[in-house]
Order: structure tokens, then sequence, then C-alpha cells
């Protein structure tokens, strides 16, 4: 037979699973003094784990006294809170205060409970521990004898209360500790809980992201600043038309750089920041290589290295510098060098990770022109695109870490617009690994090469507003003057009878035609299509020109006057550049990629009526063909020999020099088909003539003072019908901006 348990606050018999069932029930409050346990809940008095026996009265009153402890309650309190609503005698209340102090042993060996307060009251003395809802059943030992009870007897105060019977048990002697321990296992598995819980909600939760919260500006002279930007803290360095400049990081006025070179490109600042790694412009593809002290002094050659780009090793003991289509590591006094890793295309903006364990850089695509950021381990191995099919096509560059390596920031174009973005870096236990790239800037500048600050609280970045305005040269004031009105259009061409101009936006890049009085204007190309380098036909009735759409190769297209779809004449995916017309209108001659070899141009003819297509012999390395107005020659440029101004002539079928200077471009017929004009770089920025039958070369134009605007391929150049330079001018605006960022 199951033991029983009876509990004198419902006066019922229990088995032990149903005592345990109501105390479940019943929120627990439980006091300790002394050698005693008071149990409120169950109507319980232990001493040493063993039950003390109390009338019901008796008890309420003890809980009362308890509950209040140290503290006078009034008689007339006492008897309103143990016989609520019920009269009774002032002696019942003594009477079972008298019955607490036997139970309690009150004044034995020292021990007080209760204090009498003459004529007032009584207050609990013992100093008690209460005990909150403690969760834990209470541990009770039965005394032998399954029914035992203790009876007192009724006293005469209480003679019309039941007669309660208490059976004996004893708590076994580790009942507090079984209880601390359910206690502490209860609080452990509750926390386990809530940390899943927590845990579960980050993981879930979007992550924070990185953004921009202010822009400051730090330049305010609107001049065009080159990549890219590098900083001690204290001074920022960069390049600014051709000189190498400096402007206080927190904004002020910009000078240029002491000891300095012309036409030289900064490549990195040292680890130490004293020294700035400079590749100077001595050729148009690679320049020497210089260590160019911050605070003045001489410019130091590292060694005979050539290269277009370089940035310093982790330490400063070493270079890494890009050279044609590869990287290629040295000492920092320019010995020893080996190469480091090849790529794809043209390397430049070189940077290694802070612990130094990767190197990224940025790659331009030689067949189509598009920029990606690659990255490749400390050892040379492994390389690899940084962000795979993120942009379609790929139009990224221009990497930076921050100095802690936790973000790495680029600039992306998309839809013509370029902005700025962060990539996440870091991951750790309790950092999520979502490195998707996060932008930080939208319009309505563009923003250009950005470089975090040494703490990591700013984004250093040019802001460009573009703008242009049409100008022509004028040869008696040497000066420029707006032309139809300065709209801020390029690429310019004429219709044969001199009624009609195609000409392409800018910067938004769409082929326009109109009358020249501005009057039937018709768009002719539509985003996302860049149109470049429009040319009439000798009827009037078609155009061609360069385009591209969505990072693809650039492409000879033809369309109507009138408007439609423009016709891409060529399927391959080699791309295609300067295309013109015979003079009857019947060939096309453009210069394109060999099949054989991409890196390689050469001069080709498309014959219109049939399709077919020829390469000009002899033509290898030539570029930007002219056809002579009267279809005997053809004038180009051979990149192979440094840009010089080459003549084909089609009745001996062979190539002579007209201009054996460097860095010439743009050619163009005059009108009689006597001289030819190119544009020259040499030594400043020039317009010359050169004559077909004596080869006269003649100073037609000095530019070198002028500010011009950068369309897609540089500055361009166009000729009036009656052979007067055409340009556009620059008037928009670029400065540095300091972005103020928040990095979660």
């Amino acid at each position: 037979m199951a033991p029983r348990i009876f509990t004198p606050s419902s006066g019922k018999l229990l088995n032990r699973s149903s005592f345990k069932a109501d105390m479940n029930q019943q929120p627990q409050s439980v006091y300790e003094f002394g050698p005693f346990r008071l149990d409120a809940a169950e109507h319980l008095l232990l001493r040493d784990g063993a039950a003390v026996p109390l009338t019901p009265k008796a008890f309420d009153l003890l809980l009362a006294l308890v509950e209040r402890h140290g503290h006078l309650l009034e008689k007339d309190e006492l008897l309103k809170k143990v016989w609520p609503d019920t009269f009774v005698e002032e002696a019942n209340l003594a009477s079972n205060i008298s019955q607490l102090r036997k139970a309690l042993g009150d004044g034995e060996n020292g021990h007080r409970y209760i204090e009498t307060m003459p004529k007032r009251g009584y207050r609990f003395v013992a100093s008690v521990n209460k005990v909150e809802d403690e969760g834990a059943e209470p541990t009770i030992q039965e005394q032998s004898g399954s029914q035992n009870t203790v009876a007192e007897g009724a006293l005469a105060a209480n003679a019309s209360e039941l007669k309660t019977e208490h059976p004996v048990v004893k708590a076994e002697n580790l009942t507090s500790k079984v209880k601390r321990y359910s206690r502490s296992l209860f609080l452990a598995l509750a926390l386990i809980i809530l940390s899943g819980v927590a845990l579960a909600t980050f993981v879930l939760r979007p992550p924070l992201a990185p953004k921009v919260t202010a822009s400051v500006p730090i330049t305010n002279d609107g001049r065009r600043k080159s990549l890219p930007i590098v900083t001690d803290g204290p001074q920022l360095y960069f390049s600014i038309g051709k000189d190498l400049a400096q402007a206080p990081s927190a904004g002020g006025e910009t000078v240029t750089i002491p000891g300095s070179f012309p036409n030289s490109t900064i490549g990195d600042i040292s680890p130490d920041r004293s020294e700035l790694l400079v590749s100077r412009g001595d050729d148009e593809y690679e320049g020497s290589l210089w260590a160019l002290p911050v605070l003045g002094g001489a410019p130091r050659r590292l060694g005979d290295l050539l290269g277009h780009d370089a940035t310093w090793k982790s330490g400063g003991r070493q270079i890494v510098y890009a050279n044609g289509s590869a990287l290629y590591l040295a000492k920092r006094d320019g010995t020893e060098s080996r190469k480091f890793a090849p790529t794809d295309g043209r390397p430049y903006w070189i940077r290694w990770s802070p612990d130094g364990s990767r190197l990224r850089f940025t790659v331009r695509n030689a067949q189509n022109g598009a920029t990606s950021l690659w990255e490749v381990a400390a050892d040379g191995s492994n390389p690899h695109p940084l962000l795979p099919s993120w942009n379609n096509p790929s139009n990224e560059c221009c990497g930076n870490w921050t100095a802690d390596g936790r973000y790495f920031v680029f600039q992306s174009t998309r839809n013509r617009s370029t902005s700025i973005w962060a990539r996440r870096e870091q991951t750790g236990l309790l950092q999520r690994g979502n490195q998707e790239p996060i932008q930080l800037t939208v319009g309505p500048l563009n923003y250009y090469f950005p470089a975090p600050s040494q703490d990591g609280k700013k984004l250093f970045v040019v802001g460009e507003q573009k703008r242009g305005e049409l100008v022509r040269y004028d040869a008696k004031t040497q000066q420029l003057v707006s032309y139809l009105g300065g709209k801020s259009d390029e690429q310019l061409d004429f219709s044969r009878d001199g009624e009609w101009i195609a000409y392409v936006s800018y910067p938004e890049g769409s082929l326009w035609r109109s009358r020249m009085d501005g009057e039937q204007r018709r768009q002719l190309s539509f985003p996302p299509m860049q149109a470049v380098l429009p040319r009439w036909s000798p009827d009037g009735k078609q155009i061609v020109f360069m385009a591209s759409t969505q990072g693809k190769p650039w492409k000879t297209c033809l369309v109507s006057t009138e408007g439609g779809t423009p016709q891409q004449l060529i399927s391959d995916e080699r791309a295609e550049y300067d295309p013109g017309w015979s003079p009857d209108g019947k060939t096309l001659v453009f210069s394109a990629r060999t099949p054989r070899d991409p890196s390689r141009m050469a001069i080709y003819l498309l014959e219109l009526s049939t399709r077919r297509l020829s390469r000009l012999p002899g033509s290898e390395g030539m570029y930007s063909p002219r056809w002579s107005p009267d279809g005997r020659f053809i004038a180009t440029h051979n990149i192979d020999l440094q840009n010089r101004l080459m003549l084909f002539e089609f009745t001996t079928q062979k190539w002579t020099d007209l201009f054996s200077g460097r860095h010439a471009g743009s050619p163009h017929w005059s009108r009689d088909g006597r001289h030819i004009f190119f544009y020259s770089t040499q030594e400043g920025r020039f317009l010359f003539r050169v004559g077909i039958g004596d080869r006269k070369v003649e100073l037609w134009a000095n530019l070198t003072g002028f500010r011009l605007a950068r369309g897609v391929f540089g500055e361009w150049f166009g000729w009036t019908p009656d052979d007067q330079p055409l340009m556009l001018r620059d008037e928009g605006t670029q400065d540095i901006y300091a972005l103020e960022w928040q990095t979660p």
C-alpha cells in the first residue's frame, strides 16, 4: 500500500503521487529561520526535517508574524488576518501565541522568536530567509508506521475547530541540497534554451550592412584626378593633370609634390608612410619606377625596372610591379626581379591584404575593355577572379582593404554610373560569412578610387559630375570658342553636303542626328548601347559607327539616318574599331584584332554588297584607318612603331612613313585631300598637319593649356567642314570627398 501524507491545508490524506500533483498546482513560498522551515503553500512547519504539529489557526498566526518579521503587528490586525469575518475574543490570540512559543521552543537555549509588546501586539524577532517560488519538491521522510498521528487535543479557546491529526514525517537530510541542485539544473536548461533562441535570431536575421553617413569635400579645384589616392594620415597624395599633388586629409589647398616628375602616376605609399612608389611616364605603356620621399628629397630609381603600376610588399622589403600582362616581384632596390604571376589582360591597382596572405589587382581585358578584380596567393599561385558572374559585364576596379582587413572597398560601374561598394572580408564565430558586396554610394555623382583612412572611419573618393561644352579652336585668337550652342555632345561628323550632323551625347553615349541648326533631331541608338565615332555615308542615307552593349566587344554597326534598329555587320566576337567609308560608299574600312593573336591589330576591308572581308596587306600593328577623298590612300597609325603615322597606297600596295614622331593619333584628311591632320601628345598636346606631296609637317594648334573632357577613348578631336578643329571642353567637376561610414 502506497504511503499517504496528510496535508493540513486541505485536511486530506493523499498518496504520494497525488501529493506531488497538488504541490505543482500551487505557488510555493518558503521561509527559513533557525532550525525551522515554514512552507506556506502546504501549511507545513518542519524542524530539522521533522514536522511540527500546529492547528490551522496557529499556523496562520505564525505565517502572519513571519511574513512581517521585524515589524510590530497590532492585536486588531492579527485578529482580522487570522480570523477574518469572525468575532473572537482577544484571549484566542494569546492562547495561540502561547501554543506557538511552545512549539518553537521560544526562550530555550537563548533562542527568541516572538516578542510581546504589552497592550499593543507581537513581533517576530528571529532572522528569516525567504525562498521565493522554490520549484523543487520537499523530500519527506515518513516515520515508522504508515498512519501514525499526533493528537494535541483541542485548545479551550478553539473548541469549535476540528481536531486535526498530523503524520509524523521526517525529510531526508539532503532536501535542501536536492532543491538547490534542481533549481540550478532548471536555470541551466533555461539558459541553454535562451542561448539557442538568441543564436537562431542572430543567424536568421539579415546582417547589418555598412553605410555612408556623411560626405565632406576635401578639395574644391574641380580638376581631373587620376588614380589612385594614397594617404599617410595627415595628407592625401594623387595625380592631378600632369602633376603629382597632395592635399590635407582634413581639407585644404592642393599643391604639387616637391621633386615629382611630370606625367607620372602614384602606385602606392610605403608601409612606414615615408615614400611614394611612382611610375614615371617615360613611355606610353611602361615607365621607370621610382621611390619619391613625401617630405621632399631626391627620388630614388629602382634599378632598371619598367612598369605601369607597382605596390610595396608587406614590410616594404619587396615590390610587386606590373609590366605588360604580368606581375613581377623584385627587391625594394629593383634587383632580383622575377615573374610573380601572369594575367589575362593588363593588370594595375595592385594591393596586398593587411596580413600579407594574398594580393588583389584589377585586370583590363584587351578584347572588350572590361575590367575585373582578381586575387592571387602570396606565393603567386591560384590567380582567379574575385567576383565571377557578380556583374555582367564585369566593370569593377580599384580595390583597397581597410587597415584591419575587415572590409574590401572598390568601384563598380553599372548602367554608366560608377559607385563605391564594400565587401565584408573577416568572418568568425560571431560573424556570418555573407560576403555579398554592399553598395555605399548612389548618385548623383560618379565615385571613383576609394581609399580608406588609417583609422577606418572614412573613405576618400573622387566624386565626378560629367559635363562638356562643344568648342572650336580659333586659329586667329588661339582660343576655344563655343560651337553650335556649346552643347554637351562629342564625336561630330558632317554629311557630305554640310547640311546634317551626327553626334554622340555626352556622357550618355547615345547616337543622334539633326540638321546643323539643331532642327529635326532624331535618336538613332538607345541605352544600354554605347555609340562612338559615327561616320556619314557618301550618299547621306546611312551612318556607320562603333557600338558596345553589356560589355561585349566593340563592333561595327550600320543604321539608317531615318532611324531603326542598328545592324551589326560582322558576327564574330573580335573587337572592331574606327570604321570609315570608301569614297564610293561601297566598302568599309576598320581596324580589328587578328584571329590568331587577339593582342594584335590589323586593317580590314568589308564589301557591303557581298560582305566579303579582307585584310589590308602588311597592316598588322595598324589601327585608326582613314580613306583619302580620292580613294588612293589609307592613312593609319602603327602601334608597333610608337604610333607612327603611316600611309598605304593602293596602286603600289606599299606603306610609307608620314610622321615618325611618337604618340600620334586621330588622323583626318583635309577636304581637298592634300593634307592629313593628326593629334600628338609628345611633350604636350598639339595638332599637326602633314602634306601628302612634300611630307612637310606644320604645327596647326597648341592645345596644351586647355582642359578637355575625356570620353570613352579619352580626349576627342573632330573637324568642321572647313577643317577647323573641334573638341569637347571639360565643364564638369572632379573633387576628392571624405565619406564618413559605419562598419558593423
